[in-house]
């Protein structure tokens, strides 16, 4: 029997997202860091040439699954009117000798072809685990993979237009050179929704969808907390399910008794919609069966990687202030601004 190539990659898909800062409920500060991080260099230039900074090459996201780290690569993608490729890690690896690489290698080509382009790396710690920490791995496939990675990472940012965004639910394992500053230059959590981001949630899923007058959102945020934003849509489908069900159970009660009663037939026509909007009893079903996904062994595991990297959360978290900087009396320039051509990262 003949082997074939992985087809992943050719059914990559380049595009360029519908979805929009107002799409996402919640994150605000997330969104706002977003927007300084990559639109300000695309929007500014001058600004970062008067100060010789860099635009950014990638950006990290870790959490808690389904709390909108994908949405927010494709508004981010959307915002900055550029092309998107989504990838998942497991899908780069295979079985035969050298394809994964290859693999990476190809999608990196791919969004160097369709810039300006953001590379969205989901489960990026399928292909990006700390070197040498695979048990059983025959001639170190995975760390083969993990190197090729950090070579194309090195190979795009400003002057190659693709932004590459990781997404992550194990920030623990992952390899800390790709998460060095010149690499992704930003580590961003993506926490659970806190009880007003989760009425935005609802109210960003709900907006197309009928609700009676006396349902709060505002109310069902707080019997949620804990709730990720894809279990906050859960919970909408199931009410949406209920209703649903309760409207064709109606329904099919209307046709018999209009075939019991044909006389009748043009009064039963007559009869408004018996479930015109969601009401207090779907919700009520529908929390009755609701469920969170994220454990608080997950949530610890986030703080820990959040304190190992950010000095200042983990300051803050100890109830300790950021220390000051005592600057020399003597303000005199001891430094010379050499203004040449060469704009490269020396340090990247």
């Amino acid at each position: 029997m003949g082997s074939t190539n992985p087809s992943s990659l050719r059914e990559t898909v380049v595009e360029v997202p519908d979805v929009t800062w107002d799409d996402i409920g919640g994150l605000e500060n997330t969104k706002r860091e977003l927007q300084e991080l990559i639109l300000y260099p695309i929007e500014h230039p001058e600004k970062f040439h008067k100060f010789g900074m860099q635009p950014s090459k990638g950006v990290l996201f870790y959490g808690p699954p389904g709390c909108g780290k994908t949405l927010m690569a494709k508004a981010v993608a959307n915002e900055c009117s550029s092309n998107f490729i989504s990838v998942k890690g497991p899908e780069l690896l295979t079985m035969w000798f050298g394809q994964s690489e290859e693999n990476v290698r190809e999608v990196f080509d791919k969004a160097r072809g369709a810039s300006p382009c953001v590379l969205f790396f989901d489960e990026l710690d399928s292909i990006g685990s700390a070197r040498g920490s695979s048990q059983g791995d025959a001639g170190g496939a995975g760390d083969r993979v993990m190197n090729q990675l950090l070579t194309e990472m090195d190979g795009v940012g400003a002057k190659k237009n693709v932004f590459f965004i990781g997404a992550t639910n194990r920030p623990d394992i992952l390899d800390e050179a790709l998460i060095r500053p010149g690499r992704l230059d930003q580590l961003i959590y993506i926490p659970l929704p806190d009880a007003p981001s989760r009425a935005s949630i609802l109210k960003a899923v709900l907006r197309k969808t009928p609700l009676a007058n006396n349902i709060s959102l505002d109310f069902i945020a707080s019997l949620t907390e804990g709730f990720s934003g894809a279990d906050i849509t859960e919970l909408c489908q199931r009410a949406t399910k209920s209703a649903i069900r309760e409207s064709i159970e109606a329904e099919e009660q209307r046709r018999a008794l209009m075939k019991d009663n044909p006389d009748g037939e043009e009064q039963m026509m007559e009869i408004d919609d018996p479930v015109p909007v969601l009401t207090r009893k779907h919700f009520e079903e529908a929390l009755a069966s609701a469920r969170t996904s994220v454990t608080h062994y997950d949530l610890d595991r986030f703080e820990q990687f959040r304190k190992k990297f950010d000095p200042a959360y983990a300051a803050r978290s100890a109830g300790q202030a950021v220390p000051s900087i005592n600057w020399p009396e003597d303000n005199s320039a001891q430094f010379q601004n050499n203004d040449d051509d060469d704009d490269d990262d020396l340090y990247s």
